[in-house]
């Protein structure tokens, strides 16, 4: 059995696609591909695909992960392609390596998000930022399936900045390093805050963040935030970045002499 990990982007409008939708979504495209997947045992047995920590719904990312296992050795590259045909644009499979490491979900431990508040001057959002950071604990309330709870929303945020709306670069080839700038400027105000949170339980969200940044500075931006994932893997603690959660799979196969690509690329058919 070979395992392939994918990274996958929400743009546009496909930022409103739930996580089931998308699942939808994507055993359509597996079918369209026909990939050789494996399939769980049972009397209604399912392809194996493992999602990590999706994005919520209404958020637009560059940086949603999954795996799948093949019957058959394929292609990474090759794989990308066919699964991004058969998927529709903003949803976008931009990246596959093959899997030569273990806990993937483990090592998505942090996430890079970016909040673009239309109507707010990019002053207003300094002000609201110093505000956040300099508090010690920010009490948060959120709607959940057992009722409103209320936690910290400041102790998982490891950075948040306010950004001029020119520092937003485009996404890199690896989408880690890079931003995604969705939204080019207008004459309305705009500021741009850049938020890296570890993934803790409860989870903390964007949305949380906002809602401490109205509790400390009544920040309350007049529309909705844009708010999009620009990374998430590890964090790493002496640089203060969130690295790139495939890497370890390509430099593992880099020293391998034989990789399950080299094999599927001599037995494919001309």
């Amino acid at each position: 059995m070979q395992r392939i990990r994918l990274r996958y982007t929400k743009r546009g409008r496909l930022r409103f696609t739930s996580h089931r939708d998308f699942q939808r979504a994507f055993e359509r495209a597996l079918r369209r591909a026909e990939v050789p997947m494996a399939y769980s045992a049972g009397f209604t047995p399912h392809p194996k695909v493992s999602y990590a920590n999706a994005a919520p719904t209404g958020t637009g990312s560059e940086a949603e992960y999954l795996e799948i296992a093949l019957t058959e050795a394929r292609d990474p590259d090759k794989l990308r392609e066919l699964l991004d045909e058969s998927l529709p644009a903003g949803l976008d499979i931009v990246d596959a390596v093959e899997a030569h490491t273990s806990g993937l979900a483990d090592r998505l431990t942090a996430s890079v998000w970016e909040l673009r508040l239309d109507g707010v001057t990019p002053e207003e959002a300094e002000h609201a930022v110093v505000a956040f950071k300099a508090a010690e604990t920010i009490e948060v309330e959120r709607q959940t399936k057992k009722g409103m709870r209320a936690f910290d929303a400041r102790a998982a945020v490891v950075d948040l900045e306010a950004v001029p709306e020119t520092d937003s670069p485009q996404p890199t080839a690896s989408g880690v390093a890079g931003v995604a700038a969705l939204s080019g400027p207008t004459d309305q105000p705009c500021a741009i805050l850049r938020l890296v949170v570890r993934h803790v339980t409860p989870a903390v969200r964007p949305d949380d963040v906002l809602s401490g940044l109205r509790a400390v500075a009544d920040l309350a931006p007049p529309v909705p935030a844009a708010v999009t994932r620009l990374a998430q893997g590890l964090f790493d603690e002496e640089t203060g970045t969130v690295t790139d959660p495939l890497a370890p799979d390509r430099e593992a196969a880099a020293t391998e002499p034989h990789t399950a690509r080299a094999t599927a690329a001599a037995t494919a058919p001309a």
